[in-house]
């Protein structure tokens, strides 16, 4: 990995490319349309040459998502390597590309038996996003042999309002249990990780099992469970009608996030906030979730998880929420640290162990 896309991870700024480009205009002081070197943070000027690939003296947009689309590609081969990919498979035939996942199988399986599943949900402010590049997010499980990995798309709000894009989530549950023996998946230990909007539907289909409203009829597996056995949420919204007014996104608006999920204000459209909400569907019988969010969060305020798993434990839910003091919307998060922490947590639903992730205020990077 070269040193400038080291230092923009340092800085938390690697993620969406929608999100590089509002790191581009603000960083354009003089909003031209380029960048000169002196308008890069100082500690990047050094990295200017490499990104100013034409030598015109100045960065243009697409010069500079051209050197992370580049790395991020990188990075992603690199983190693959001994693992196979089934891309784009179709869970409910109807060939909708929104309905398919990517399969990733460990090329050395630790064992001869079907090994549980490690499901990957994207953000995206369920306008956005897709499961592209998910796959570097669970190379690293897959690769140890332990664990099958997926990776799905579903359909944005701009396709189709809620409640489709929980229907899509647990289509793919389902067939992925109709296949199981085909692809070697040990079909009851199955987890969830997302972050935002893929937060907020793995928290969805962890407490949603017994839901029937929210099972859709997508798909040809209607007679497999779409129940998962353990949750990983990285900061997702779990109560529409109390997001309010933040500094960034005002939740309570039509045009928010939520709203063009909903098809509405929130506050108009309040039976399929509530619908949506993983605060309504809480019992006793859901999955044991970990809880991860920054209280720096100007996109979801960290009350959603801290209230989320206040109720989870109020109910005999196993929860642990590890709070990253000084992180923000998935940035300062101390990658490293918090695999070691998923990695325990699977193991211990998934695979007997009997370690327990131990919740605690973790500090962000520096």
């Amino acid at each position: 990995m070269n040193s400038f896309l080291i230092l923009l991870l340092t800085l938390g700024i690697v993620g969406s490319l929608s999100a590089q480009d509002q790191r581009f205009k603000t960083w354009d002081k003089n909003k031209d349309g380029k960048l000169a070197k002196a308008e890069l943070p100082q500690a990047l000027q050094k990295n200017f040459a490499k990104v100013d690939t034409n030598k015109d003296g100045f960065i243009s947009l697409q010069e500079h998502n051209a050197v992370l689309q580049r790395d991020q590609q990188k990075r992603t081969n690199d983190a693959l390597k001994g693992i196979k990919v089934v891309k784009n498979l179709d869970y409910t035939g109807t060939g909708n590309p929104r309905h398919t996942l990517d399969l990733f199988l460990p090329e050395a399986r630790k064992s001869d038996e079907p090994l549980p599943l490690l499901v990957f949900i994207h953000g995206g402010g369920w306008r956005k996003g897709s499961k592209e590049g998910a796959g570097r997010r669970i190379a690293g499980f897959v690769s140890s042999g332990k664990y099958v990995g997926v990776a799905i798309n579903y359909r944005l709000s701009d396709e189709a309002q809620w409640p489709a894009q929980i229907h899509d989530c647990k289509a793919a549950i389902r067939w992925l249990r109709g296949n199981a023996e085909k692809y070697g998946i040990q079909k009851d230990k199955i987890a969830v990780w997302g972050t935002s909007a893929g937060g907020h539907l793995v928290a969805m289909l962890g407490v949603s099992g017994d839901v029937d409203e929210l099972e859709g009829d997508l798909g040809d597996f209607d007679d497999e469970s779409s129940r998962v056995q353990a949750v990983v949420d990285y900061f997702g919204p779990t109560e529409f009608l109390t997001m309010g007014k933040g500094e960034v996104i005002d939740h309570r608006s039509p045009t928010s996030p939520e709203g063009l999920l909903l098809g509405g204000a929130p506050a108009e459209k309040k039976e399929a906030a509530l619908s949506a909400s993983p605060v309504t569907h809480v019992t006793a019988d859901d999955a044991p979730h970990l809880i991860v969010h920054g209280d720096g969060d100007l996109l979801v305020p960290v009350q959603q998880s801290e209230k989320f798993d206040k109720l989870l434990d109020e109910v005999g839910v196993e929860s642990t929420f590890l709070l990253i003091k000084g992180g923000g919307h998935g940035q300062r998060f101390d990658e490293n640290l918090l695999g070691k922490k998923i990695e325990i947590f699977l193991d211990r639903h998934l695979r007997g162990g009997k370690e327990k992730v131990k919740e605690e205020v973790l500090k962000a990077k520096i």
